[in-house]
């Protein structure tokens, strides 16, 4: 690594401390910072080749954001993430393109329409620091989040047709159409092949640190397959992060006490340097536009801002009105269908066939009757999307800062053989232009418009507090039932002369004390349960409850968001009682 490489990735870790410090949103900070920098002539410009910089970035950024979406959110936000990842890029580049292409014609029609890919996809991590700190609903959070997750994976797909175009290939409509679609079915398929086998990898090795290089090393892996196979490299890496996510719960604690910081260190650091990267690039451009046709290039990135900035909230209203007015015929054929009896026809035409299955497969009949039927508000719920009001589009349609795929595919752009000195040049100022632009202008005065709108979680901690309430009834029941059975299995064990040890010890258990070693110990020769055996119990307990919070969870009645904050808090419980065992010999209690 050289040493100027060096010496940049401390200063912008040094920057973003000190935001992090002060609660400020560091991506801001350490972007002016380094925009002010680049003026000083012992700072080093940093020349990065865009697709090394897309390939060595983007795949963990996005798996570990993907990791802490939830997947439950995601799916319910999913027709909203649809409009903004894939509709909304599509019309921005859209309507970039052809607003280019009428300021500067040299760039040709296909030059137009690729520089609308590269400055279509906004970049969450800005808007999710901004939002995170100031406490947006999370239904807002999910579509920020969900967007950010696969409107690069359109970006990038047009990117290639375009950039194709450019290079004198001849490509119709439906070529466009198909390499999109196997960008998604190659790219979905890639991902849950890895999620599937790195899930069977964390659930079969207890080692953390075996499954902590893994999972650092295989969305690299991933991205490069997919993108080899012909598929999105971004929507494989989104899958299988998802995938992984969604299971984490299944996995041993110690991998989920060692995967968080992990990932929130690496998140740290690469962004860090992204956002110093794309500040310390002002150079270049200014050289860039040091050109005949200074005028029009400068006069073409206001423009192409000012379109970025309006086409957002003039597509994300519309687009809203138009999804719930479908919603509302939706729910109408439903209500109609519910009326006239068809649901429950067709729910006694499945129960049938439930019986028919378990009768022909015995072994598999236990499974299909534990198989817990959709109620009629689960299956209502299908047809309806999380409510969002005008206040919350208003800042989904502010919060379109743009981040390191645009600045990094301009820069890929502007190598193409095919394009001349001038029109790279136009797509490299005005893909800057954008990039800071609405990190600045949008990231600063975001947090304005969440606090003049008055938009908070309020509601969300109303519902967790209702939700906290019922797991925390559900688990207290599961978890006394346990000790019933095990009080039961123990007496036949060990006697009754030991029911006292096990009663005070579940007593204390189930206050979650932190002194289950104080167990007294015995020299009797019988047979007398150890401390061993009251640790199994506890992490019995615990096991009990966490399988109460994944059923609550995959039922909908637990939000994910809370599951992993009561996960976490039980993976602590677990982590001090082998912390406790490790210091005690093999001991009677």
């Amino acid at each position: 690594m050289d040493a100027e490489l060096f010496y940049v990735l401390v200063g912008a870790i040094s920057v973003a401390a000190f935001a992090r410090w002060r609660g400020w949103p560091a991506p801001l900070l350490v972007t002016v910072v380094a925009l002010a920098a680049s003026f000083l002539p012992f700072v080093p410009e940093l020349e990065i080749d865009g697709h090394v910089l897309l390939n060595l970035v983007l795949p963990p950024l996005l798996y570990s954001a993907a990791l802490d979406v939830s997947f439950v959110g995601f799916k319910r936000s999913l027709p909203q993430i649809r409009r903004l990842g894939i509709w909304l890029v599509l019309i921005t580049a859209l309507v970039v393109g052809l607003v280019a292409w009428w300021i500067f014609p040299s760039l040709t029609l296909p030059g137009a329409l690729l520089l609308g890919a590269i400055v279509a996809p906004p970049d969450a991590v800005s808007a999710a620091a901004i939002g995170r700190k100031l406490g947006l609903p999370r239904r807002v959070m999910t579509v920020l989040s969900g967007e950010s997750l696969i409107n690069d994976a359109t970006s990038l797909t047009l990117y290639r047709v375009f950039a194709a175009i450019v290079a004198g290939a001849t490509l119709t409509v439906w070529d466009g159409i198909w390499q999109f679609v196997v960008a998604v079915v190659v790219g979905v398929a890639v991902g849950l092949v890895f999620g599937i086998l790195l899930h069977q990898l964390r659930v079969r090795i207890s080692d953390p640190v075996v499954i902590g290089t893994f999972g650092l090393l295989v969305p690299f892996g991933a991205y490069a397959i997919a993108e080899h196979l012909g598929g999105s490299g971004v929507l494989a890496v989104v899958a299988m992060g998802l995938y992984v996510g969604y299971n984490a719960p299944r996995t041993d604690y110690t991998t989920r006490q060692q995967e968080a910081p992990l990932w929130l260190s690496a998140d740290f650091l690469l962004e860090s340097f992204v956002f110093a990267y794309i500040g310390l690039q002002l150079p270049r451009v200014i050289s860039d536009v040091g050109s005949e046709s200074v005028g029009e290039i400068l006069m073409l990135a206001g423009v192409v801002l000012v379109v970025v900035l309006v086409v957002r909230p003039a597509y994300i209203y519309p687009a809203h009105a138009w999804a719930m007015w479908m919603q509302r015929i939706r729910l109408r054929r439903w209500e109609r269908s519910l009326a006239s009896g068809d649901w429950e026809r067709r729910e006694r035409l499945e129960q049938k066939r439930s019986e028919r299955f378990a009768a022909k497969h015995p072994e598999r009949a236990e499974a299909a009757r534990q198989r817990r039927r959709p109620t009629v508000e689960e299956v209502q719920a299908r047809f309806t999307e999380p409510e969002l009001s005008w206040k919350d589009n208003a800042v989904i349609s502010w919060a379109g800062m743009r981040g390191v795929v645009t600045l990094a595919t301009a820069l890929a752009a502007a190598d193409l053989a095919e394009l001349d000195d001038e029109a790279s040049h136009a797509i490299v100022v005005v893909a800057f232009a954008v990039t800071v632009g609405t990190l600045l202008l949008q990231g600063l005065t975001l947090p304005a418009l969440i606090r003049v709108l008055g938009i908070a979680s309020d509601v969300d901690e109303e519902q967790d507090a209702a939700e906290l309430a019922a797991v925390r009834a559900r688990t207290r029941q599961a978890g006394e039932e346990f000790i019933e059975h095990k009080r039961a299995v123990w007496e036949e064990k060990y006697g009754t002369a030991d029911l006292a040890v096990f009663d005070r010890f579940a007593k204390r258990m189930t206050k979650v004390e932190k002194d289950t070693d104080q167990a007294q110990e015995t020299e009797d020769s019988v047979a007398r349960p150890t401390y061993e055996d009251l640790v199994a119990l506890s992490k019995g307990w615990l096991h009990v409850r966490r399988e109460i919070l994944l059923q609550e969870r995959d039922a909908g009645n637990l939000d994910e968001e809370l599951m992993r904050e009561l996960i976490t808090a039980m993976d602590a419980e677990e982590l001090a009682l082998d912390t406790r065992g490790a210091t005690r010999p093999q001991s009677r209690a």
